[in-house]
């Protein structure tokens, strides 16, 4: 049996999303930016797929600027927040330990151009505390950006209270909602939210397509100079093709989201149940506050390079952590921020389950992991020793 279990890294093109897209691969391949009548229909669908997206997050049209994903959306976002800062003398950011890359590094970025960064600690439930932020901030802050739910452990985090305590304080507020678009209900104007990124790939559009949400009260700063496109504020001719696709597969996730979700949770609660009866095991996060499809486990004594390749063997698609960071040798700096020491986070298994999942799936996964899980540790000498005695077993 083959399971792709790994959603959270990437989702399969919908029907939906491909239908929307080959016409303009094909008979509709005019640039928006044409003035001749042929060109006009890239120009309307542009328009309509702008709208769709601002209807599903309620912001306004005008408020949404297509990108190339999510890491382009939260450079953006967080380089022209910095930049605005800077032109009112404040230069300090706040941010936590355990954002994806693209907000961590664009962060290290600013340090060397003299900007201050505070990352907050997560708690070892994975959920950012409300008086940790209200603690980092001073008066020469000029961004909070606080992740809607973490990529590799899948925990939510409380959002709208975040953004109301920095309306209240008049300070930038944006979350990367790349794992939450088409997934979770997302209001911008009731959560408070003054820039968000998402990336088409986690709701079943293509690759390579993303959107930034900026309030439009707050200015945006070009990453990419050349033409007008996207009012000015993102030059290259536009990816209508992708454009198109997202907005119809965000439409088709939120308009099936109830539904979906009814489906993945029992699902998500399952493996969650099944897979912690695994001695030396634990779930990674809080339970209560997580995204529908997705588990994080450690299981002590073993590799998660290993657990990996023997799942794929079997026919099961996971990751150790995020997509971005697969390659690495290093353990999971999501992980490390909960408190887990090294030898832990290296034991680590991603899970992301989605609608087009089946339960027949989720037992072979129940039935498949322990007996890999099993098989490592009896070939481990660290397991050995840990079984001896020899060492603490620290789960």
């Amino acid at each position: 049996m083959f399971v792709y279990a790994d959603n959270a890294a990437t989702t399969s093109v919908s029907k939906t999303a491909l239908d929307a897209m080959l016409p303009f691969l094909t008979e509709n391949y005019g640039n928006p930016s044409s003035l001749y009548s042929f060109a006009q229909k890239a120009t309307e669908a542009l328009a309509e797929a702008r709208a769709t997206v601002a209807k599903y997050i309620n912001a306004e049209p005008k408020e949404i600027y297509f990108t190339s994903g999510g890491s382009e959306a939260d450079n953006q976002a967080i380089i022209s927040a910095a930049k605005l800062g800077a032109r009112k003398g404040k230069k300090h950011l706040i941010s936590t330990k355990f954002e994806h890359h693209a907000v961590l590094h664009t962060l290290k970025a600013l340090e060397k151009d003299g900007y201050e960064v505070t990352l907050l600690d997560v708690h070892e439930d994975g959920v950012v505390r409300l008086e940790d932020v209200k603690a980092a901030v001073r008066e020469d802050t000029c961004l909070v950006s606080v992740m809607f739910a973490n990529n590799e452990i899948g925990t939510v985090q409380p959002i709208k209270e975040i953004g109301a305590f920095c309306r209240e304080k008049g300070i930038p507020f944006h979350t990367d909602a790349v794992q939450v678009g088409g997934h979770m209900p997302i209001d911008v104007v009731d959560m408070n939210i003054d820039m968000l990124a998402l990336s088409g790939h986690k709701f079943h559009a293509p690759k390579g397509v993303g959107v930034l949400y900026v309030k439009k009260t707050l200015p945006v700063f070009s990453l990419i100079e050349g033409g007008a496109q996207e009012r000015g504020k993102r030059a290259g001719t536009e990816n209508m093709a992708g454009i198109v696709a997202l907005a119809a597969a965000l439409k088709e996730s939120c308009d099936n989201m109830e539904a979906n979700n009814a489906k993945i949770i029992p699902m998500r609660d399952k493996l969650i149940a099944e897979l912690s009866k695994i001695p030396h095991s634990r779930v990674n996060g809080s339970i209560e506050h997580r995204v529908p499809g997705t588990v994080n486990m450690c299981f002590e004594g073993i590799e998660g390079e290993s657990l990996l390749l023997w799942l794929d063997a079997k026919g099961i698609c996971a990751s150790s952590g995020s997509a971005c960071t697969s390659g690495s040798l290093d353990p999971s700096h999501v992980l490390l921020s909960l408190g887990l020491p090294h030898e832990v986070a290296h034991g680590s298994l991603r899970l992301s389950i989605g609608e087009y999942n089946t339960m027949e799936e989720i037992d072979h996964i129940i039935a498949t992991v322990p007996q890999v899980v099993e098989y490592l540790r009896n070939m481990s000498p660290v397991w050995d020793a840990l079984e001896k005695g020899e060492r603490p077993h620290l789960i």
